[in-house]
């Protein structure tokens, strides 16, 4: 009877032992979610897609909506051709400033006011395959030197950043300026700027 009562108390020990283990494993576990590329979130309070996707959309949509466009096209009677150059990242935080680079020409190329050409780095890559295809492929599918469009303008621009925390809350601002320089006579022919203020509650905030 002791034995029995034993092996009752050590099966009911392991039992316990098994549901604990599975209810710590529970709460300590990762649970990932996939969710629209597009949609936007903000868990840290820092720049992030969303905010740099956001930025570039409508500042672009400010810089063609200007002047300065409609004149290029009334004097030229074509449309311009741009460089998206240097994007300064002034903050106190890693942005990926190649990203949002990226998403100025998207926005750029997928309204079709004007023509995007690569900046100065791209174009050192394709001249090298031009070069490489001399020799090597058909007469007809071969690309000639000298066909470059050049640029009309370049856009440039810096991100910054003012922080003020108290007490375990954070306010983070955010402005973000470009400009459109006429390449030639270097006349400054748009200046834009978006600002972006986050509140970050201690909640939300531990760093």
């Amino acid at each position: 009877m002791k034995r029995l009562i034993d092996r009752r108390a050590t099966a009911v020990l392991r039992a316990v032992v098994i549901l604990s283990l599975v209810v710590v494993a529970g709460c300590g576990g990762k649970k990932v979610t996939r969710i629209e590329s597009d949609t936007t979130t903000d868990l840290s309070g820092r720049w992030n897609d969303s905010d740099s996707r956001l930025v570039a959309e409508e500042m672009i949509r400010n810089c063609l909506n200007h002047p300065w466009l409609r004149r290029h096209m009334t004097e030229e009677n074509d449309r311009p051709v741009l460089i998206v150059g240097a994007v300064r990242n002034k903050t106190m935080e890693h942005v990926p400033v190649e990203t949002f680079i990226k998403d100025i020409e998207r926005a750029f190329i997928n309204d079709g006011s004007v023509r995007v050409v690569a900046d100065a780095g791209d174009r050192m890559d394709i001249r090298a395959e031009r070069e490489a295809m001399q020799g090597n492929v058909t007469p007809e599918t071969l690309k000639r030197f000298g066909r470059e469009v050049g640029a009309d303008y370049v856009m440039m621009g810096q991100i910054n950043q003012i922080l003020d925390e108290e007490g375990g809350e954070r306010v983070s601002f955010y402005q973000t300026d470009l400009e459109l320089i006429d390449v030639e006579s270097n006349e400054k022919v748009w200046i834009g700027d978006k600002k972006i203020k986050k509140y970050i509650s201690k909640g939300r905030y531990s760093g």
